[in-house]
């Protein structure tokens, strides 16, 4: 047994799967190591893309998240998932392969800090020695999955990984308790005063157990729910208690403004303004009623609140909910009629453009689909038309908001499930991952992708034009990225209206490795619209 193994051994202890990467020399035992450990490694052509895959993994099974790098530009490419799989709250395990000190002090091809270059980045950065190696493991996944999650960074020397070592006792994986305040009476008084209770959902609740609790609290409190974009889907959108998405459409936020104006009490169920735009500082008076349930408190200056409850989400809505008496809340029913001024501001003004794309994909896809959707214009467009049927079925990089990130969230998602996966992307963000095509074409995966074709940075050109500025550095020529999908071993399709959409879709939900429908649309489509 070698040092790899034990590190190995501990992952799959801790949950994990899978994982992902592009295997250098010195993480080749660890490679090994895991597959005899049981867990699956799964090549990426970037490592960024691999860190994607990971975490859409997580989000549809809960396996743990472990991405693997080579030492120097490996590392260097996954900085930015790592930082997203921090702002998006992400237990990601990154286990990077390093030279052994006393070589680096002579030996540098390659070499830099590791842990210097990740230090804003992660939660915590071990390096494995002789003797730590499943202790070091466990250590990082507790830090990793405690209060809101994030990633983790194991730095293990070549001479760890590949060293002869005796098998030992494997560390106990500490419990994960649900942290609750001892005192939650001033909450139940805010409660019990409240006729007008507004929930608005968000971030922490995402990857655990607190979908089901956010449903009894609503159910008890007849409070009509708001949502993050992140947070869709935690109560099914079908549900007349939930009014909608918000924090990136000023449109949306406009219609919703009057149900916080005309609250008596906001509660804050794991909400992060992490994921919201500027307009969000400061939505209510100081003086508005509001508890704030978060995981970690943090002064981030956003908003203010009569009261935080730090803990377990989940578990503190449940309490509440518990000792609630149901009460006539909302007498004269706005919530309803913002929901159905929402729905309308954002159905589709003509027979093609974005708007179409969206909810032909949204009849056509069987329920329980889950989508992944870029980031640019059309992501903020998408998440007000795309109504989610359950939790965790529209993964974005929301905390981050990276382009590049939708084709490999589909792909681990896909992975997981083993069902047809949508991928909403503009031109420009699968520009950027092209080469994970060949990834779905080798994994066979049923991945759907859906290309909103305009040959420009959408939404940056918005904002030059709403600046005054010059249109500059946003054009960009065209592809024939059905062509490329066929070439790369997929399915693809170039479609210019709902017909044809539909028709393409069902084929492609039908398909057993993967489908790129291309759909040319206006630009000029997104202005005014959201």
């Amino acid at each position: 047994m070698r040092g790899a193994d034990l590190v190995a051994a501990t992952l799959a202890k801790a949950g994990a799967t899978h994982a992902f990467g592009i295997p250098g020399g010195e993480v080749l035992a660890l490679v090994d190591a895991l597959g005899r450990a049981g867990i699956a490694f799964r090549l990426a052509r970037h490592e960024n893309a691999a860190g994607f895959m990971a975490e859409g993994l997580w989000h549809v099974t809960g396996a743990l998240p472990v991405l693997v790098a080579t030492l120097g530009p490996g590392v260097a490419n996954a900085v930015n998932v790592v930082a997203n799989a921090r702002q998006d709250r992400v237990p990601l395990i990154f286990v990077t392969g390093c030279v052994d000190a006393a070589l680096a002090e002579s030996y540098t091809h390659q070499v830099f800090d590791h842990a210097a270059v990740l230090r804003p980045l992660v939660k915590a950065s071990f390096r494995a020695a002789p003797g730590t190696e499943a202790l070091v493991v466990a250590k990082a996944v507790a830090v990793a999955r405690r209060g809101r999650p994030g990633p983790v960074h194991i730095d293990l020397p070549i001479s760890v990984a590949e060293a002869t070592v005796q098998p030992r006792p494997q560390p106990a994986m500490p419990p994960m308790l649900a942290s609750v305040p001892a005192d939650l009476s001033a909450a139940a008084r805010m409660l019990a005063a409240a006729r007008r209770p507004l929930v608005l959902a968000g971030l922490d609740l995402v990857g655990s157990s607190g979908a089901a609790a956010l449903d009894r609290f609503l159910a008890a409190t007849g409070a009509p729910l708001l949502t993050t974009y992140k947070a869709k889907g935690l109560v099914p959108e079908g549900d007349l208690r939930v009014v909608g998405g918000v924090g990136l459409s000023p449109k949306a936020d406009a219609i919703v403004r009057p149900l916080i104006e005309e609250a008596d009490l906001i509660v804050l169920a794991g909400y992060d303004p992490i994921e919201m735009r500027q307009g969000w500082r400061d939505p209510w008076p100081a003086d508005k009623p509001v508890i704030d349930i978060v995981a970690e408190a943090t002064a981030h200056g956003m908003h203010a609140a009569s009261l935080v409850l730090e803990g377990d989400v989940g578990t503190i809505l449940a309490r509440l909910g518990e000792g609630h008496a149901p009460v006539a809340t909302w007498a004269e029913g706005e919530p309803a009629s913002v929901r159905e001024r929402l729905r309308a501001a954002f159905a589709a003004p003509g027979a093609w453009g974005p708007h179409a794309v969206f909810e032909t994909l949204r009849a056509a896809a069987p329920a329980g689909t889950v989508a992944a959707a870029d980031s640019g214009a059309h992501r903020i467009l998408l998440s007000q038309i795309w109504h989610c049927d359950g939790p965790g079925r529209l993964l974005q990089s929301t905390g981050l908001c990276t382009m590049g990130c939708a084709l490999p969230l589909a792909t681990g998602a896909a992975l997981g499930s083993g069902r047809p996966t949508l991928c909403f992307v503009g031109d420009a963000g699968l520009e950027m991952v092209l080469g994970e095509l060949s990834t779905l074409r080798d994994l066979a995966l049923p991945v759907v992708i859906v290309v909103l074709v305009d040959e420009a940075l959408g939404l940056i050109a918005l904002k030059q034009k709403q600046m005054g500025l010059a249109r500059a550095g946003v054009d960009f020529g065209a592809s024939d990225f059905a062509a490329v999908a066929r070439a790369m071993g997929g399915h693809g399709a170039t479609v210019i209206d709902r017909a044809e959409l539909a028709q393409e879709a069902r084929a492609a939900f039908a398909r057993k490795g993967f489908s790129l429908i291309a759909c040319p649309i206006d630009a000029a489509a997104y202005e005014g619209a959201f």
